[in-house]
C-alpha cells in the first residue's frame, strides 16, 4: 500500500512513519478484552519510564487531545477553596488560565512577555504573598514562540514553597530530554501525536502516585475528565472508564517502540540538526526569527512576516501545501508571524527540500526578501 508522504511543519500532529500508520490496521477487538488491557498497560509503563519515573509514578491515559489533559489536571488537582497559580508566557499558558476560569477555580496569573522566560523573582513574590496558592502550572515548550521554559529552576522554587507542580509537556515530551523527578513535577501532561510521533487522539498524564492519591477526596468538577477516577478504574481493570480510541492505541504502541529503538538522545540530536538547518536556512532566505537560539527548544521557530510588499502568508502556504509541505500561522496577538516545527518523522534532507521549495515559491510569487 502506497501512502503519500507529506512533511508537516506545523506544531503537531506531526509527520508519522508508515509503520505507525499501518499499525492501526488490526482485527476489530472489544477494548474490554484482557489482550487490549495488556496493550494499554505496556504503554503506560513505557511512558512512565520515558519520563524518568519509577515505581513512585504512574501514567493515566485518556482519549482526547492534549487540551483534554490540561483540563483534567487543572480541574482534578486544585483543592477546593484553594488557588492555582499559572505562569503565562504564551497561548498555551493562556489556555490553562481559561480552563481554570471555566471551572471557576481562583487563578493567580503571572503574565509574562510572550517572547521571554518567566521572572523567577515574580513567581516567588506571588508565592510569598498568597498562602492559598496550592498548585503552580506552566508550559514547558511554549509552541506559541518556540521558547523552552526553565522548568527545573521553577520546579525547585515551587517545591521550596511546598506546592504541587503541574507542567504541560504536550509538545516537548519525547522530543526534549526531560526527567520528571529532577524537575520535581507532580503532574506531567502530554499527547500521542507530537514528539512521540503517534497518531492524534490519545493524551496522558504522568503522575506522582502520592500526589494523585491526595486528590481522591476532592469534589469532582468533571465527570468524564476526572483524573483520580480514571486512574482508579484502570488500576482495578486495566481498562479506561469510557471507550478508548482503539486503533490509535495500536499506533501509539508502535510509535513508542520506534522511540525506544531510536533512543531519547538520538531523537533529540535529530531534531536539533533539523532545527539548526531550518533556522540557518530561513535566515539565509532573508527571514527574521522572533527568538534567540539559546532560548529555543530545537523543535520550533517563529518567523516574523517580512515587510516586503506583496508578501502573502496564505498564498505562500497554499503553494507549499500543493508541493507536500504544511506550514502554520502564528498566535502572537497583533504581531504577524508564522511558525515552523521540525518535530516528527522527518530528517535533515526533508528540511533542505523544504527550504529549496520555499525558495522556488518565493521566486514564483515574485517576493524578494532583503
Amino acid at each position: 500500500m502506497t501512502i503519500t508522504r507529506n512533511i508537516l511543519l506545523n506544531p503537531g500532529p506531526a509527520t508519522t512513519t508508515d509503520t505507525v500508520k499501518m499499525a492501526q490496521v488490526v482485527p476489530d477487538i472489544c477494548p474490554r478484552e484482557h489482550e487490549f488491557g495488556a496493550l494499554m498497560r505496556s504503554i503506560t509503563d513505557d511512558l512512565t519510564a520515558i519520563a524518568g519515573g519509577d515505581g513512585e509514578y504512574t501514567t493515566v491515559l485518556f482519549g482526547g487531545s492534549g487540551t483534554a489533559t490540561m483540563d483534567t489536571v487543572i480541574n482534578s488537582v486544585t483543592p477546593p477553596e484553594k488557588k492555582i497559580m499559572i505562569v503565562n508566557n504564551g497561548a498555551y499558558g493562556e489556555r490553562m488560565v481559561k480552563i481554570a476560569n471555566a471551572y471557576q477555580i481562583e487563578c493567580v496569573e503571572i503574565q509574562c512577555s510572550w517572547e521571554a522566560f518567566p521572572d523567577l523573582g515574580e513567581i516567588e513574590a506571588a508565592l510569598q504573598r498568597d498562602p492559598d496558592i496550592a498548585v503552580v502550572g506552566m508550559v514547558h515548550h511554549e509552541t506559541t514562540t518556540g521558547l523552552l521554559n526553565p522548568i527545573q529552576e521553577i520546579g525547585a522554587l515551587v517545591k521550596q514553597y511546598r506546592k504541587v507542580f503541574v507542567v504541560d509537556t504536550i509538545s516537548s515530551f519525547a522530543g526534549v530530554p526531560l526527567n520528571i523527578k529532577t524537575c520535581q513535577i507532580d503532574f506531567m501532561m502530554s499527547t500521542s501525536n507530537k514528539c512521540l510521533q503517534g497518531m492524534a487522539g490519545i493524551s496522558f498524564v504522568i503522575c506522582s502516585t502520592q500526589e494523585l492519591k491526595r486528590v481522591q477526596s476532592y469534589p469532582r468538577r468533571s465527570y468524564y475528565l476526572s483524573l483520580y477516577d480514571q486512574y482508579a478504574y484502570f488500576e482495578k481493570s486495566s481498562q479506561m472508564r469510557f471507550t478508548p480510541p482503539v486503533q490509535t492505541m495500536y499506533a501509539l504502541r508502535q510509535a513508542v517502540d520506534e522511540f525506544l529503538e531510536e533512543g531519547q538522545q538520538q531523537r533529540y540530536d535529530r531534531y536539533t540538526q533539523n532545527w539548526r538547518v531550518l533556522r540557518e536556512g530561513m535566515q539565509g532566505l532573508g527571514f527574521k526569527i522572533l527568538t534567540q537560539p539559546e532560548q529555543e527548544s530545537h523543535i520550533l521557530i517563529t518567523i516574523e512576516y517580512p515587510k516586503t510588499p506583496g508578501f502573502d502568508f496564505d498564498m505562500m502556504h497554499d503553494k507549499l501545501y500543493e508541493r507536500g509541505f504544511t506550514i502554520y500561522p502564528g498566535k502572537i496577538g497583533k504581531k504577524r508571524t508564522f511558525r515552523l516545527a521540525n518535530m516528527g518523522a522527518i530528517a535533515e534532507d526533508d528540511i533542505r527540500d523544504f527550504l529549496q521549495t520555499l525558495q522556488d515559491v518565493l521566486i514564483e510569487l515574485n517576493i524578494q526578501l532583503p
